[in-house]
């Protein structure tokens, strides 16, 4: 392999070798916990514009599947390994994780203390910018000071045009403000009718296709890069139809409603956090990947009550909406990758619109 390097905007350079495609790279700095899914992790729309550290040292035995994607053009900058693997032992593999890489122009680097990045990153409490290069030169960290990383990440990876994902059940609007497929399938399983609408979609769009309910998806970016008509078009629909908000959803659900969302000190990314649902008291693990929180002294009682919370870090992880039928949750219930212990809310989002139709 050829030797690459990983370097950061504080100055930090780390020495791996090249894996994937050879091209040369910049975006935020993340790191996943997660023991599992790399597939889906490295597919999933939030992490447009990132470059993504796995903790779990040893990354790619299981290949690239194709049931396993979670957007058909993955935007992801960059993956960061300990040890890649090289061997499958998965029957229905297609691709090696190498393979796919290449395929889809993303460069990768293996062989890195991927424990001392993360702690680096741990300690900073910030993102930060970083690179993936040939040589950790001059020249490199100038390009990597000059690159401003857009806040429009949904403007590019959320669908243009309305499409079609039909069923025989209930009509269901997704609106894609970085769609996973893992929500998709959920729905597909319940044989919902579904149309996924742009994340530019209004209020009156919406309601002329007299929908049972409305998702509105995960996504990459802080909620506050999609403007008030967004805001707007949630704080109407809400009052009409049953709406579920996931992820960038809940956020916005949650600023809709007079709440107030701020970044977290270090984006957690993984599923090793345990969460209560504060009615039953139960501990839930499910698949997170935010960078920003609702803030729990921000949540108006009087309209918003919540549900679940995050017994690690404390970030508020569940909201519902006291007059109308409405709630959401940071974290991501269709799992992809990830426990499926969570993915009853889907159930839950049915009950609540047939309750309606009845």
């Amino acid at each position: 392999m050829t030797a690459r390097y990983l370097i950061l905007e504080d100055g930090s350079v780390y020495r791996g070798e090249s894996f994937g495609a050879p091209a040369v790279t910049t975006g935020e700095l993340v790191f996943n916990t997660s023991m599992t899914g790399y597939q889906e992790i490295i597919t999933d729309q939030i992490y447009h514009n990132q470059i993504v550290i796995f903790t779990q040292p040893n990354i790619g035995g299981s290949g690239i599947n194709q049931a396993n994607y979670e957007s058909i053009l993955p935007s992801i900058k960059g993956v960061i390994v300990r040890e890649l693997a090289n061997v499958s032992t998965n029957r229905i593999r297609r691709l090696s994780l190498d393979q796919y890489m290449k395929q889809m122009n993303i460069p990768g680097i293996t062989g890195i203390d991927t424990r001392a990045v993360v702690r680096r990153l741990r300690q900073t409490g910030s993102t930060l910018k970083a690179s993936i290069v040939p040589e950790p030169d001059e020249h490199a960290f100038d390009q990597l000071s000059a690159t401003v990383l857009t806040n429009q990440q949904v403007a590019q990876v959320a669908t243009s045009k309305p499409y079609p994902n039909p069923g025989i059940g209930s009509s269901v609007v997704v609106i894609d403000f970085g769609l996973k497929h893992g929500i998709l399938r959920e729905l597909s399983k319940r044989k919902c009718n579904v149309t996924v609408l742009p994340h530019t979609a209004t209020a009156e769009d919406i309601l002329r296709l007299d929908p049972d309910g409305v998702i509105l998806s995960t996504g990459p970016g802080s909620p506050y890069d999609l403007g008030q008509s967004v805001i707007e078009m949630i704080q109407l629909v809400q009052t009409q139809i049953p709406l579920f908000g996931i992820g960038l959803g809940h956020e916005l659900f949650a600023i809709a409603n007079q709440a107030k969302v701020t970044s977290l000190p270090a984006e957690h990314h993984g599923m090793n956090h345990p969460i209560r649902e504060i009615v039953t008291t139960h501990i839930i693990y499910a698949s997170q990947g935010q960078g920003y929180a609702v803030e729990s002294k921000s949540v108006d009682r009087s309209r918003l009550f919540i549900t679940h919370i995050d017994l690690v870090n404390g970030t508020v992880q569940g909201l519902r909406h006291r007059n109308f039928p409405a709630f959401s949750v940071q974290f991501f219930p269709d799992g992809a990758p990830g426990p499926d212990e969570t993915n009853g809310l889907f159930d839950e989002f049915m009950e609540t619109m047939h309750s309606r139709e009845g």
